[in-house]
């Protein structure tokens, strides 16, 4: 009797960690992106020095960012269900919970329904405006991982709006207006990271890249490097636009000192890129790379303390 309560809850562990795996939790960190909008309104939305409304905004970013990461791991379920064909010929993805089959499909149908219900819910009851940018942004990754993912360069312009759908949520959340400049931004370094996903897929697969993933055959080397190349210089030349001219940045335009930061950035990424391959998994590539996560935190730094001293 007791070897096999032992035995059943050995099974339920290994089915809770599987699930867990599927949710993908490492990717949670791309939904921090709502944040941004209550990073740029120090002193305009909230008060530093006034704890209580900091804390009450800061809750409700807190929120959006929790119904994200449950919402868009339900997404990333459904995407595994439906890519499990091909993610078991690929070297890596082939071990994915779903694809290994250690959670069913039945399973990963029920429990993503479950989670779908609960976070639209939610997020209606957070904030109306914020349930229609989760609506909008279901649809979309549903539908990306129907039939978009599948059309070439119309795979990238998704996931980019994927990333402007984030920071109009954190925005709207929180009842802020929408920056124009820092959602251009956001969208650019999105199709970057992208194109960078497409051009490391191509390079770690090599000759089965269009097996593992049909759209690559409509990919070349050539072409990526390019896009790659034309991106990554409007994501520079918008964002020095943007720190230069923007009305809801500080008038002495102080925000201009973190373009260095952000170059060296954009630097550290592309040469991981080009000489790591490191780009079929930019979630992996931001977690362990030293020099790259702490340009990123030196940036969010910098960002709070030119807007707490100069606004």
């Amino acid at each position: 009797m007791i070897a096999h309560v032992m035995i059943i809850a050995k099974e339920n562990t290994v089915f809770l960690r599987s699930l867990l795996r599927a949710m993908r939790p490492r990717q949670w960190a791309k939904n921090g992106i709502i944040y941004l909008a209550f990073i740029f309104t120090i002193n305009e939305r909230w008060d530093l020095g006034e704890w209580g409304e900091s804390l009450e905004v800061f809750g409700i970013a807190t929120a959006a960012f929790l119904l994200f990461c449950l919402l868009s791991s339900a997404t990333y379920m459904i995407n595994d269900l439906i890519d499990a064909p091909q993610d078991k010929l690929h070297p890596l993805k082939r071990y994915r919970p779903i694809a290994a089959g250690l959670v069913s499909p039945r399973q990963a149908v029920l429990i993503a329904l479950g989670m779908f219900i609960v976070g639209i819910g939610l997020s209606f009851l957070l904030e109306p405006w914020f349930g229609v940018v989760v609506l909008v942004y279901l649809t979309l990754t549903l539908s990306y991982s129907i039939k978009l993912k599948q059309v070439a360069v119309i795979d990238v312009l998704v996931l980019s709006t994927g990333y402007v759908l984030r920071a109009v949520g954190g925005a709207v959340v929180i009842q802020v207006p929408i920056s124009l400049w820092l959602y251009a931004v956001t969208s650019l370094g999105a199709m970057l990271i992208g194109f960078g996903k497409r051009r490391g897929e191509m390079a770690g697969a090599e000759e089965a890249a269009s097996q593992q993933r049909h759209v690559l055959k409509d990919y070349s080397r050539t072409l990526l490097n390019r896009l790659i190349t034309l991106v990554a210089g409007g994501v520079f030349i918008t964002y020095v636009a943007y720190t230069i001219t923007a009305s809801n940045l500080p008038d002495n335009r102080t925000m201009a000192v973190t373009i260095p930061i952000m170059a060296y950035g954009l630097y550290r990424y592309l040469h991981l890129l080009y000489h790591h391959n490191a780009g079929e998994t930019p979630e992996e590539m931001f977690l362990s790379d030293r020099p790259l996560m702490a340009t990123v935190f030196l940036w969010l730094a910098t960002v709070v303390v030119v807007l707490v001293l100069a606004r």
